[in-house]
Formats: C-alpha cells, sequence, structure tokens
C-alpha cells in the first residue's frame, strides 16, 4: 500500500570515465545478503541467473532453496490467462541459513527473509505462451516496509536495463548508515529517499513503550506495515481465535492462492501478537523443496505437530501435512481483486456505500449473532467436510480443533469502513482499516501481558538513602504461585470484557507454549538492564557530602568500599569502549570517593592505603581531583 515515488538510479557521465568502484561488502552486509535475479528455464527449471555479490549464494544448497521459493508453486491455484499480459506480484519467504549452525549448543537457529519481485509474462509469441522472472532480496533482517519498497525501484529496474541494476542499487544500500532498529530512517536511493520505521531488533533489550503509540507507523514488532484487513477480510470474526493461537504456539497451516495472499497473510498473523516477541517458526511461503518439509512429511500418525506458521499454495500440503490441527485458508483465486466478502458475502456492487462510496461494515454481514438454517448448514457442511475440501474449490475458512477464550470484540468491528468498489477508496479505507485492528490488538496483546509487569518492574533508591549499594533482585517467577495470584486478582476490566471464563487456560497455555520464555527472559533482561542504569543514575545525581553526614561510622566506609567498586568498574568499561558517558560517570565517582575518604578516621584512612592497589587508585585520583593529594600525602607519612 506503500506508494514509491519515481525514481532515478541512472549514474552520470560518459562511457569513457572510470567506472564507480564496488560497494563495500561489510557496509552492504548490514543490509542485505544478496540481490539476485531468478530465471524459470522451459528446460532446467529455476535458475539464478544473475547475483550480487557474485557467490553470496554459495552455502551449501541455499541457491537451490532461494529459487524455487522465488515462484508461485506449480500446484498454486492458476492466474487468468490472457492472449498477451503482464503480471507482477510481491510476496515474501524465510528460509533456514544453511551458513549458519544451529548444532552449536545454545545458539539459536539462523533465518534469512527473501523479498520477491515476480513478473509473469503471457504472449503467445514466447515458447510455451510466456515466461517468469523474479527478482530478490535476501537479507538477515526483516525489515518488510524498507524492502517492499525497494523492490518497488528494483524490481521495474532490472526488467528495463537488466541484472547490472543489482550493482547499481547494491551501491546505494552499501552507503546507507548502519541500522537503526526501532527507529525512523530516511535511506537515500537514486533521486528519492525511502522514509521508513524499521521495526525493533528480536534481541533489543530495552524496554516496550509503556503507552500505545499515538502514531500508528511505529512498529512495535515485526511486519507492522501487514495488509491485515485485506488478508482476513472474509474471517473477521476469526481474528481473535487466530490471535491466541498465535500467543500459545499452536501450529497454523494457511493456504491461499498465491504466494502474495499467503506470505501476507502470514506476516498479518505475526503481526497480531506484537509487542509480544514471536518465537514460533514461520515461513511465509513454504514450499516442498524447503529442507524442513522431509522432516515434517515424515511425522507418524498421532505424533504432534511442532509449533510452526506455514504458508502454502501448493494444496498437497493439505493431505501431506494433515496432522496439522489449525489450518486457515485465506484470499480470492482472482489476484486483481482484494474485495473478498464475508461468509454469506454478496456481489461487490451490493455494498454498505452508496455509488461506490465508503460506509460502515454491517455487523449482520459477519453473521454475528444472526442464526438462519441455510448458514447452519453450510457450517456443518463446512466442518464435516474439512480443509480437504480446498481441493474442489477455495473459500476462506478456519478449521482448528482449539477452543477459544478471547470473544470477537464488535465495537472494533463497528468501526471498520466498507470500502464500496472504488479502487482508490479501497486503499484508504484499508489503511484507516488497518490502523483500527492493529491498534486493537495491539492493545489487547498488552493488557495480556500486563500481569507480568510485577516481575518486570524496577527500583530506584529511595529519598535520602544510599545508592552505593546493590540494587535489590527482581522478584522470582513460578507459574503456580502466578497463576494463583491471578485467579485471585481477576482478568482485570479490559480483558473481563472480552474474555470467557475460562480465561486462566489461555495464561496456563501461554506459559507451556513456545512464545512465553524467550519473551520474559527477553524483559527480564531488560528490567535488569533498566533498573542498572537507573542506580546509575542515581549515583551521579547524588549529594556525597549530604549523603555522608547521615551515616555511621560504619556505613561511611562501606560507602567508601562501594565507591571504590564501582569506580574500578567504571574505569574497566571506559577502558573498552571509550565512552563519553562512562568518562564523565568515572570522573564524578573520582570526586565521591575523595569526600568519602576525607571523612574517615586517620587510622582507617592509614588502613586503606596499606593495600597498593588503592593507594595507587587514590595516587591517581589527584590528576583528576585537585587538592585530593596532600590529603593522601599527609596519610601516608
Amino acid at each position: 500500500m506503500n506508494r514509491i515515488p519515481s525514481v532515478s538510479l541512472r549514474r552520470d557521465g560518459t562511457a569513457g570515465e572510470e567506472e564507480e568502484a564496488p560497494p563495500d561488502p561489510a557496509a552492504l552486509a548490514r543490509w542485505a545478503r544478496a540481490f539476485c535475479v531468478i530465471r524459470f528455464d522451459l528446460e532446467r527449471g529455476q535458475l539464478v541467473e544473475a547475483c550480487f555479490p557474485q557467490g553470496a549464494l554459495d552455502a551449501a544448497g541455499l541457491d537451490r532453496l532461494v529459487a524455487f521459493s522465488s515462484f508461485p508453486d506449480s500446484m498454486s491455484h492458476h492466474l487468468p490467462r490472457h492472449r498477451s499480459s503482464v503480471h507482477d506480484s510481491l510476496f515474501s519467504f524465510r528460509v533456514p541459513d544453511p551458513s549458519l549452525s544451529a548444532s552449536v549448543a545454545g545458539s539459536r537457529r539462523g533465518f534469512l527473509y527473501g523479498f520477491v519481485f515476480n513478473r509473469q509474462r503471457q504472449d503467445e509469441r514466447l515458447p510455451r505462451g510466456g515466461e517468469q522472472k523474479s527478482v530478490v532480496i535476501l537479507s538477515h533482517a526483516p525489515y518488510s516496509s524498507l524492502f517492499r519498497l525497494l523492490l518497488q525501484i528494483l524490481g521495474p529496474l532490472c526488467f528495463d536495463i537488466g541484472p547490472s541494476a543489482l550493482s547499481m542499487v547494491a551501491s546505494h544500500v552499501a552507503a546507507w548508515p548502519a541500522p537503526a532498529p526501532g527507529r525512523p530512517m530516511e535511506l537515500p536511493i537514486g533521486s528519492a529517499a525511502l522514509r521508513v520505521h524499521l521495526p525493533p531488533a528480536a534481541d533489543d533489550p530495552s524496554p516496550p513503550p509503556a503507552l500505545l503509540p499515538a502514531n500508528p507507523s511505529v512498529p512495535y514488532g515485526l511486519y507492522h506495515d501487514a495488509d491485515l484487513f485485506a488478508a482476513f477480510r472474509g474471517l473477521l470474526l476469526h481474528l481473535w481465535t487466530l490471535w491466541e493461537l498465535m500467543v500459545v504456539g499452536e501450529p497454523v497451516l494457511v493456504v491461499a492462492p498465491s504466494p502474495s495472499q499467503c506470505s501476507e497473510a502470514v506476516a498479518g498473523l505475526v503481526s497480531l501478537v506484537a509487542p509480544l516477541l514471536y518465537s514460533v517458526d514461520f515461513r511465509p511461503y513454504f514450499t516442498i523443496h524447503d529442507p524442513d518439509f522431509a522432516r515434517l512429511n515424515a511425522l507418524a500418525e498421532g505424533e504432534v505437530f511442532p509449533p510452526m506458521v506455514l504458508g502454502v499454495t501448493n494444496l498437497f500440503f493439505l493431505k501431506s501435512l494433515k496432522s496439522i490441527p489449525n489450518v486457515v485458508s485465506v484470499g480470492s483465486p482472482n489476484p486483481n481483486s482484494t474485495r473478498v466478502l464475508p461468509v454469506g458475502g454478496q456481489s461487490p456492487g451490493s455494498g454498505n456505500g452508496i455509488n461506490g462510496t465508503p460506509g460502515k461494515l454491517k455487523l449482520d454481514k459477519l453473521s454475528i449473532n444472526k442464526f438462519s438454517p441455510t448458514s447452519l448448514l453450510n457450517s456443518i457442511k463446512l466442518r464435516r467436510e474439512g480443509p480437504l475440501s480446498l481441493m474442489t474449490e477455495h473459500k476462506e475458512a478456519l478449521w482448528s480443533t482449539y477452543t477459544p477464550t478471547t470473544k470477537p470484540d464488535t465495537s472494533v468491528l463497528n468501526r471498520l469502513i466498507d470500502a464500496g468498489v472504488s479502487p482508490r477508496i479501497e486503499e484508504s479505507m484499508s489503511v484507516v482499516n488497518n490502523e483500527i485492528l492493529h491498534r486493537h490488538f495491539l492493545e489487547l496483546t498488552t493488557n495480556f501481558l500486563a500481569p507480568f509487569g510485577p516481575y518486570l518492574r524496577t527500583t530506584t533508591p529511595l529519598e535520602g538513602s544510599s545508592p552505593f549499594v546493590d540494587p535489590p533482585l527482581l522478584p522470582p517467577f513460578h507459574a503456580d504461585e502466578f497463576i494463583n495470584g491471578l485467579a485471585a486478582r481477576g482478568a482485570g476490566k479490559f480483558l473481563s470484557k472480552r474474555m470467557r471464563s475460562n480465561w486462566l487456560d489461555l495464561y496456563r497455555k501461554f506459559l507451556e507454549g513456545s512464545n512465553f520464555m524467550p519473551w520474559f527472559r527477553q524483559r527480564r533482561a531488560a528490567a535488569e538492564q533498566e533498573q542498572q542504569r537507573l542506580w546509575r543514575q542515581a549515583r551521579m545525581n547524588v549529594d556525597i557530602e549530604k549523603l555522608m553526614s547521615n551515616l555511621t561510622e560504619l556505613e561511611r566506609i562501606d560507602s567508601f568500599n562501594a565507591i571504590e567498586r564501582y569506580l574500578l568498574r567504571e574505569m574497566e568499561l571506559n577502558s573498552r569502549t571509550g565512552a563519553v558517558e562512562s568518562t564523565t560517570v568515572s570522573e564524578k565517582l573520582m570526586r565521591d570517593l575523595q569526600s568519602a575518604f576525607s571523612v574517615l578516621p586517620k587510622d582507617m584512612q592509614q588502613l586503606l592505603l596499606s593495600n597498593p592497589k588503592r593507594a595507587v587508585l587514590l595516587q591517581g585520583i589527584n590528576e583528576k581531583v585537585p587538592g585530593f593529594d596532600d590529603n593522601v600525602s599527609k596519610i601516608s607519612l
């Protein structure tokens, strides 16, 4: 839905001039692993026609895996064919990185994200009536909002001037500053600039903001730009069930007619649980050539399907992965239309708007609290036939063995806008609807995670107390105690309106699922880091003379030892990083150490100076603190 301005990337100068130096590989690697053009050869299948940098796909099997993931599956729903036509599409995939070993103890499996601009050209004059090519950006980072915009430049440019466009765009990318996850950036590309707000890093230790964002473009997780409304237009009532499936880490199979629709749906599902760190393996576009397919296909009957979210277009998966307990089908076989009406829908011309003007989505069109014998029979038939019914006809539906706790929020659905039949209005209204949906589920997830707040709460020194003591430890977490305490307190006002009486079961499943522990460890690390920062700041702000005047002699000695310990720590940090902040803190601690030393009894000062290392430290402070050397020298005599 992002519009890209027209840009010019052609280099100035004559043919006789020297060519520009190739982009710095290290600088380019900060953003992307490779830029590729992949061609579908009638005799040899998918082939990497060009790749920049050369050899970027040399890791075992990576070239083949990327090539097969960059084209619509052979068993996808067929696109309409015309005598002469061009069909462009954007989609994404996520595959294991064969260059990173997950066998090392404690290491996490590495993944690569692929972003694809695919062009299918139908022409009776061509062999077999057409050709296919894909332009691919491969990266270790899931910067979908950025790479989708970049592909809208690189894709058409490759078809215009050929593979030389890869190195041309790579030169611009290598000139960008280092990525700043969680922050807005303006990245020049030719005569234009891409304005993006990168999502936070998966291992970002910084705490999430306490309040919901006023600006909906600010990302709180992956795929914040996913077109949630278009992907699940026909399944809006099921979004709350899908949210639960994602929160607890249930396996989900997403079936769609095209890679664009299935990858957008998987991205939308991942975006539902922000700001929760989604730790379950997800594949926006999964094919039988993926190295994990053999393992999944070999699961014995009755064996539990691993937590994964797979987006597929090949209907063969409905049979080969039949043990997966949750299947959702999305999208429309017509790629030129995103106007997929809800269950029991109408023709596109009979929307809520009058003469194509936007209007509110009516709840009766979503079948809320509306009963009819026909709808009941259709529901029973759909459930009885199961996902295999998609083999004969594509329909939007959810098949699941999961019993949801969360109720659909009709107040949110009432705010959604039906765009009528105008494509321009459709796009504008989709932006509004996506903002409504993303904001609601962000609020829902934030409230769901709120009970864990006491275990992540930081503390600061009490007024008048010493900041030169170790901060208290965060409260220990025990699952049983958490559940019992939550049962006693209740779900809270926000959740109690939206959840059924078995709401505690959702928390139990979350604690047992794959998302809880990675998220909780990350948030604990962030809280501990924040607490260290707050206490460090308190040490910078403390009036040491006032503090020491209120302490006993024993407390003054303890404070001297603590200040010395923190000073040595800061000096070590400063020697490693040379950070200005660490230098400032060290200088403040030196002054505090001087003040603490000066109020100690003479015999204690003499005893402290008997330690050679401490004596050297105290002697060295005179270079930073005027007058301190005279005091130390007198004690040393």
